[in-house]
């Protein structure tokens, strides 16, 4: 089953001792070495606690020093959420794939905007610096709370990424000439669904609605996107937790999960939800897989483009679920034509987590063109026209 419900990036790797820390490879070293079921939970519980560190060094180093030392504070006072460290300790699969340390970052920021407790409160509206105290104490008050909310994925529906998905859509737009229907994967509150609705500046380029509130600038580097005039049809998501921009703890949730330190992610995503409260996104509660198998088999209006997209989604997938949505995608692009062609768009790691690229698959002649390389968030966009050779 494909897991359309996460678009946000942990940092992912295998669990390797040789990775830890010294006063953690001390532990190991004094372990039995037939591992008894104590063992393996201690193994278990120094993973977990390295899983923050791990995320704390990537979130530093992605200008976020403020989340880094949240996330530090929590492996060293994780002791005091016993709930909360048991299920970190007993998680059913890979705690990076899944998010975890974001998932509780999110459950303290959204503490921390609900001004409960209030020392906490007092660490995010930078009355002090006592992270281990603040952290500490709201691990100990509020377990329970923590523990139901990393219970559901990370929800960040970044709206910086839809830069590059309308830069995307430019390129097609110059091929094709034709209007597009989008249908998302792994929609989330389906804020990218209007992206038409939002300004760009992409480099010397400006895009979409120059009226908008939300103003997407993302430092552009290389030559500028081809120019074009994009006019969207419809536009469709699906996710199996979607959120709602009308329904306040949705908001609340999703504002949780953007960084605390990074207020102009906090504001355009602010604007992002009101533009999506006066034009409410269509987002499916369904199996991506089923769900696009549908869509896809749905009659599409000549002279419309149809367009697949997705972003950050395919590292959530096991690797069975991504060859059938690849499979499924190609077997639509097999009877597209040229006055029905189909695009898919693709904001996503490589396999080996090297970078972030954006990729344009084309049908009827199904080439892929590496567009850009791509900050994970959308801060930058490394554009790269396609040369004749880079098609697949």
């Amino acid at each position: 089953m494909i897991a359309p419900g996460v678009v946000d990036q942990p940092l992912h790797g295998d669990f390797r001792g040789d990775t830890l820390p010294s006063s953690c490879l001390a532990t190991f070293a004094g372990l039995n070495p037939m591992r008894s079921k104590n063992d393996m939970n201690m193994l278990a519980a120094i993973g977990g606690r390295h899983d923050f560190l791990r995320q704390a060094e990537h979130c530093r180093s992605m200008g976020s020093p403020f989340v880094a030392s949240v996330l530090e504070a929590v492996s060293r006072q994780l002791d005091h959420a016993p709930i909360t460290a048991a299920m970190i300790t007993d998680w059913p699969g890979d705690r990076a794939t899944a998010a975890v340390a974001m998932r509780v970052n999110g459950a303290l920021h959204a503490l921390g905007r609900g001004g409960t407790p209030a020392y906490l409160a007092g660490l995010y509206s930078g009355k002090h610096d006592d992270f281990d105290g603040a952290i500490s104490e709201a691990l100990s008050q509020q377990d329970r709370f923590i523990a139901d909310w990393i219970g559901y994925p990370t929800q960040t529906n970044e709206v910086a990424r839809a830069a590059a998905i309308m830069a995307a859509l430019m390129t097609a737009h110059r091929r094709w000439g034709m209007p597009f229907e989008l249908l998302e994967l792994g929609s989330s509150c389906g804020l990218n669904l209007n992206l038409a609705r939002y300004a760009y500046k992409l480099g010397p380029v400006c895009a979409g609605d120059a009226s908008s509130t939300v103003r997407i600038e993302p430092e552009w580097r290389g030559t500028p996107p081809p120019v074009s005039q994009i006019r969207i049809v419809a536009a469709r998501g699906v996710d199996l937790r979607p959120l709602k921009a009308s329904e306040m703890a949705d908001r609340d949730r999703l504002q949780s999960f953007a960084w605390a330190d990074q207020p102009a992610r906090s504001s355009r995503l602010e604007a992002a939800l009101q533009i999506a409260i006066d034009h409410p996104p269509r987002v499916d509660r369904a199996d991506a897989g089923v769900w696009l198998a549908q869509r896809l088999a749905e009659r599409q209006e000549a002279g419309c483009c149809r367009v697949v997209m997705h972003s950050m989604l395919l590292q959530y997938l096991r690797e069975k679920d991504r060859r059938d949505l690849t499979a499924m995608i190609m077997s639509a692009g097999a009877r597209a034509t040229v006055d029905r062609p189909l695009v898919r768009i693709s904001f996503e790691w490589t396999p080996q987590r090297r970078e972030v690229q954006l990729r344009l698959t084309c049908w009827p002649r199904g080439e892929t063109m590496v567009l850009a390389v791509c900050h994970p968030y959308g801060d930058w966009v490394e554009w790269r026209e396609p040369p004749s050779n880079d098609v697949e």
